[in-house]
């Protein structure tokens, strides 16, 4: 009668490995790189063109004063750095808040500046970074910017760029 109690030989060490690293490879293939973006966005602007809509906020954001004159305040120096991070020029888009949502979700802005605090009612519609109080300039006021919704990478580039501006 064979003897129940034996085990069957394991795997060869060798043959384990291989098999381990197979998975990770296959997993990581299909998880891919966290964050994404499904539209590009990221990708798209980076030593291109960043379309920005702006919200004017007086002292922080403002419209230039005449006609041709680009806007000025900190969150536009925030603005033209971070474009300046990823190799991007800027083209400005100023209008009311509910303009620039709609434009935000009809992937006509990449994202939108101004006013916009972490209680935005907004963020039910668009993704926002994190409230952020302790920019350069901003005297206490906290402040968060829009992206379309689901442009994950963006927002999270976006995210890093500004933890490194705060406390400054």
């Amino acid at each position: 009668m064979p003897d129940r109690t034996a085990r069957r030989s394991p795997l060869p060490r060798s043959a384990a490995v291989a098999a381990s690293g197979a998975l990770v490879l296959a997993l990581s293939g299909c998880l891919g790189t966290m964050p994404v973006d499904p539209d590009g966005t990221l990708e798209s602007v980076t030593d291109g063109t960043l379309r920005i809509g702006l919200s004017a906020e007086p002292d922080i954001a403002e419209l230039g004063s005449g006609p041709g004159d680009p806007p000025d305040g900190p969150l536009i120096e925030l603005a033209n750095d971070y474009a300046d991070s990823i190799d991007a020029r800027i083209s400005w888009t100023p209008a009311g808040e509910e303009t620039l949502v709609g434009l935000l979700e009809d992937g006509a802005i990449d994202i939108a500046i101004g006013g916009f605090s972490a209680e935005t009612p907004w963020s039910e519609r668009v993704g926002t970074t994190r409230g952020y109080s302790d920019l350069p300039d901003l005297k206490g006021r906290t402040v968060v910017w829009l992206v379309p919704a689901g442009e994950n990478a963006l927002l999270s580039d976006i995210e890093l760029f500004l933890d490194g501006k705060a406390g400054s």
